[in-house]
């Protein structure tokens, strides 16, 4: 069934577990995420970025979502990750997504409020969920690069004003994660994260949590996080897969038969994801 986050999220921050927010962008990548969230009985949030909509094309995405989540037994959320670009968050609400994520964390803090704010007005209108963003997460998210540098960890007490100034209905906030593969093991400041959750009254958003230890995720969500995203180890699986059909059957030709293992991989580490989260079983 298709929803918006707004409900899944409000419920996994009062139940103590988190969502899914699984990238896709292409049709075995869907299929194997609506698949595992059906296989662990999971609400699952189906993720795009701005470039596989480029990549796809946003009526592909749009109805290629739109049928895997009215065929789906659970709840699916049909969202727009890091979206820098107004028209383009416009496009995907007037295409039917039913979540939209404003990443305005380029711009000085004000002027964050304000194109977020101005986001939320339209897409409240019509039943459209918002995330945004405060602070800065380094790494690489498609064609969105944060140096080390540039990285900013989030202010608890603008988080409360970002929250209330806005409307949002969901916070990706930075307390050390990164988009991207990680050189080394990732340092989250759990103390940060506790007195966020502790002062901001909506679902705390955690951004490149690929490659971040189990233990380091049950954490986070013991301390309130409630929306996961997940791309770098769904894409890993993937290509490891092709990798390996590829390399035992060189002669092979049939797309079918190499990204069919490919979507059996993938079910494995989203629905590995799931029962990491808590969120199986609370469809």
């Amino acid at each position: 069934m298709l929803v918006n986050t707004r409900e899944m999220l409000d419920k996994a921050r009062e139940k103590g577990y988190a969502i899914g927010a699984f990238n896709m962008s292409n049709m075995e990548i869907l299929q194997a995420i609506v698949q595992a969230a059906e296989i662990e009985n999971a609400p699952v949030i189906v993720q795009a970025s701005q470039a596989a909509l480029k990549y796809a094309g946003v009526d592909y995405i749009e109805a290629m979502g739109k049928l895997a989540a009215q065929k789906a037994s659970v709840p699916v959320a049909i969202h727009l990750d890091h979206g820098t670009d107004f028209n383009l968050i416009m496009l995907c609400i007037r295409h039917g997504f039913t979540s939209v994520m404003i990443d305005g964390s380029k711009y000085q803090f004000e002027e964050n409020i304000a194109i977020t704010k101005k986001v939320v007005e339209i897409a409240h209108a019509v039943d459209v969920s918002v995330e945004a963003e405060l602070g800065k997460i380094g790494g690489t998210e498609d064609h969105i690069t944060v140096s080390e540098k540039e990285a900013l960890y989030t202010e608890p007490e603008e988080a409360v004003r970002f929250a209330k100034e806005t409307g949002v209905d969901s916070l990706a906030i930075s307390i050390g994660t990164a988009h991207g593969p990680y050189k080394g093991e990732p340092k989250l400041d759990f103390d940060r994260l506790a007195e966020i959750r502790s002062m901001l009254d909506i679902p705390i958003v955690l951004h490149g949590a690929s490659g971040v230890p189990d233990e380091s995720i049950r954490k986070a969500v013991e301390r309130g996080v409630c929306k996961i995203n997940i791309d770098t180890e769904i894409r890993q699986s993937f290509t490891e897969a092709v990798r390996k059909i590829l390399a035992d059957n060189p002669a092979e030709y049939d797309p079918r038969k190499v990204l069919g293992v490919a979507k059996e991989a993938m079910i494995e580490t989203v629905s590995g994801k799931m029962r990491l989260f808590g969120c199986s079983g609370r469809a």
